[in-house]
């Protein structure tokens, strides 16, 4: 009988209760042909003491951080606070016991488990995701990683990180499927009644700064473009605004935005196209004109490459499928 792979669950200080239980219950339930279980589970804190969660109840474990060293698979759930979340040093017990997991096993993170992972530099060089609300402090404390944070997760070989919440869902059901097929993962998958993949990336997600920055030399053309969006505006036209050459314009822009006009007026039409598309019934030929992007086709371009969805998909996801309604039971 071949040896049932062992999934570690490290668990560290205020940890995001909703991520420690996935690797439970979806690699936990994922069984063979035969009903037997592929995944034995098992949670551990770094001394194998109580540790506090998230949501204010107590972790009691089974074991402490031992474990790493016989696991197949180590997975490291989000957390709220901590050094690695500081950019301290991280407990040197935990960084070699995370260094030799590493050397013998798959390391997964979820959400900002992905600090812990670029503390202990298993990170460096490597591309990697994370939440997209701490994508700029992650960029900050680790420069030397790779970090994209725009996709639901990333496959890197034997470490593997994903984004949010829900994000740690469709990564552990990619290692199922990696691991054991598309029917073991789709089981899992309906059995917790979730989706087995999803369409896009974490940056359909994201929420826009609720006041736009128009600061700087540059801040009046970007207050003047952002009621304009509608308008087939070139780079000469917000360099004349701001009475600028081309070259001093687009410099001095990058300087106080950390972007490209283009890619800022690309980026500002999105934003107003994804308003659209989730507040109005507008036709998307219609979405796509008030956005500036003249035409349907440019603005399903734009949107899947920034999103990986297309107009209509991302309508669905944010207003809901036409036909699909859900019953609820008058109390008493």
């Amino acid at each position: 009988m071949a040896r049932i792979h062992q999934v570690a669950v490290l668990a560290l200080p205020d940890v995001v209760a909703f991520e420690l239980g996935l690797p439970h219950r979806l690699m936990g339930s994922a069984v063979d042909a035969d009903g037997a279980a592929l995944y034995e589970v098992r949670v551990a804190t770094p001394d194998g003491g109580p540790i506090m969660s998230s949501a204010g109840f107590q972790v009691l474990p089974q074991h402490d951080i031992s474990i790493l060293r016989s696991a197949d698979t180590v997975v490291v759930p989000g957390h709220y606070d901590g050094p690695a979340m500081r950019g301290e040093p991280i407990d040197d017990t935990l960084r070699a016991a995370l260094v030799g997991a590493a050397d013998r096993s798959r390391i997964v993170s979820i959400c900002t488990g992905a600090f812990v992972l670029g503390a202990a530099g298993l990170l460096d060089g490597r591309p990697a995701t994370t939440h997209w609300l701490h994508a700029a402090r992650f960029r900050r404390l680790y420069p030397q990683v790779a970090l994209d944070p725009d996709v639901l997760f990333v496959d890197d070989g034997d470490v593997l990180t994903s984004a949010g919440n829900a994000a740690g869902i469709d990564l552990l059901l990619h290692v199922i499927r990696r691991d054991h097929g598309l029917d073991v993962a789709n089981h899992v998958a309906r059995r917790s009644v979730v989706a087995p993949w999803r369409d896009g990336g974490q940056a359909q997600f994201a929420e826009e700064p609720p006041v736009p920055d128009v600061g700087g030399d540059t801040g009046p053309t970007r207050l003047w473009v952002l009621s304009r969006l509608a308008d087939p505006l070139t780079l000469t036209d917000m360099a004349a605004h701001a009475r600028m050459s081309v070259r001093s314009f687009t410099r001095r822009f990058r300087d106080e935005t950390g972007e490209s006009p283009q890619r800022w007026l690309v980026a500002r039409r999105l934003d107003l196209a994804r308003r659209l598309l989730e507040t109005t019934d507008l036709p998307v030929g219609q979405v796509a004109a008030r956005a500036g992007f003249g035409t349907t086709a440019s603005l399903r371009q734009h949107l899947h490459a920034a999103l990986g969805m297309a107009p209509l998909a991302y309508r669905r996801v944010y207003r809901g499928v036409p036909g699909v309604s859900s019953v609820t039971k008058a109390a008493g």
